[in-house]
């Protein structure tokens, strides 16, 4: 899935949200959520997804000390 995919399927999500409405459409397919809850969540993992794309994997430096004796 690529990154405009999934920034246009969290539009739709969060559209759907504060509508107030549980029913998302988006490529020709319709979703149904359960609740309130469940919506949230599925926005909450595409902007995880999308974080994980817009920003690449941390370098992680860890400095030491080397003492000669």
């Amino acid at each position: 899935m690529t990154l405009d995919d999934l920034k246009s399927r969290h539009s739709a999500l969060l559209a759907a949200r504060y509508s107030g409405t549980r029913s998302v459409s988006y490529d020709g397919k319709s979703v149904t959520y359960g609740s309130d809850a469940e919506l949230a969540a599925a926005a909450s993992d595409i902007e995880r997804r999308i974080a994980a794309l817009e920003k690449p994997g941390r370098r992680i430096l860890r400095p030491y000390a080397v003492k000669d004796l």
